[in-house]
């Protein structure tokens, strides 16, 4: 039934893809940034219910570090709305359980007790390691990608926790993904599933629009994505630094800086999804040039389909559009 039901989302995503069209002008442009990039690019943008895309590889699986956490915040985001997994359900961080790297737990004594919307907000705002592994540990690494394949998401993988063993066996292609991997168009695509409210389904496997309580959920989600501490990206050259009308999960490796947005503008919202890989740049400055691309790359975009500027008002579940 799972596969059944991947198919049939596979197909609706590829006569979506057919109806949109490739902005031109745009996608100049942004092949310009690219080229000047001492790396390489792989990017898909597109207007949220219709309209012009650009895309750069955007079918090209690639490491997405710390992007992959949205596929582990849409799961447990279904699990709430389902009654499986509550926001103010306990979570134990035993003492010799924190990892290093991004985030602020393994600063902290434990053993701590957190709530799971604790946990799931450190691992988006700061991208947490430790709170990612919890998460991790909460809901399983099998239930998180049987649930973006059901999305239709042929190529994008969580393998396993941070700085942690395995707890099942790994594809063979893990060392070169590392924590995840995806393609532009289909985070891409998870990223909308998010910003839209998708969360149930019909018999058939339908993804359902959103009702109230849906919405419920939806809006703690999308809150943890717009408080996003780390800006120096999508965010950077737009009016206001983005204020609240991006929401956003970045992602970064030595050789890898990635980030993908909701941005509401005046026109309506779009999804950017720009990963820089095989970077030169391997500093950890904000003037790091794979983080400048991408910002770079995202003005130009948010620029030629919303000249009038950004809506704040209209980053909410359902992202303002019609059911």
């Amino acid at each position: 039934m799972a596969v059944w039901r991947g198919g049939v989302m596979a197909a609706a995503l590829a006569m979506a893809a057919m109806g949109r069209a490739q902005d031109t002008g745009l996608q100049s442009q942004v092949e310009a940034i690219a080229k000047a990039h001492h790396g390489k690019v792989a990017l898909f943008a597109e207007q949220v219910g219709g309209g012009k895309s650009v895309a750069i590889d955007a079918d090209k699986p690639v490491q997405t570090a710390s992007i992959i956490k949205l596929a582990i915040l849409y799961h447990a985001m279904v699990e709430v709305r389902e009654g499986r997994a509550h926001w103010d359900e306990k979570i134990l961080l035993k003492q010799g359980e924190a990892v290093g790297g991004s985030g602020m737990l393994h600063f902290f004594d434990a053993p701590m007790n957190l709530t799971l919307k604790d946990v799931l907000t450190m691992m988006v705002i700061v991208s947490d390691n430790t709170a990612t592994n919890l998460a991790i540990e909460r809901f399983g690494v099998g239930p998180v990608n049987a649930r973006v394949e059901a999305l239709g998401l042929k190529n994008t993988h969580l393998y396993k926790r941070i700085g942690k063993p395995a707890l099942e066996p790994m594809p063979e292609d893990q060392p070169k993904f590392g924590l995840g991997k995806s393609t532009p168009r289909e985070m891409a695509q998870l990223m909308e599933t998010i910003g839209e409210c998708k969360l149930r389904r019909d018999v058939q496997g339908k993804l359902l629009p959103m009702d109230e309580a849906d919405k419920a959920v939806c809006a703690v989600g999308l809150e943890m994505l717009k408080a996003q501490f780390y800006r120096e990206t999508v965010p950077r050259y737009l009016p206001g630094g983005g204020d609240q009308s991006v929401a956003s999960k970045t992602g970064s490796l030595n050789h890898v800086r990635g980030d993908e947005a909701l941005v509401e503008g005046k026109s309506g919202p779009m999804v950017l999804s720009i990963f820089t890989y095989d970077n030169d740049d391997a500093s950890w400055t904000v003037d790091n040039e794979g983080e400048m691309t991408i910002a770079k790359l995202a003005k130009a975009i948010v620029t030629a389909w919303s000249p009038e500027g950004l809506d704040e008002k209209k980053m909410v579940p359902g992202l303002g559009l019609k059911p």
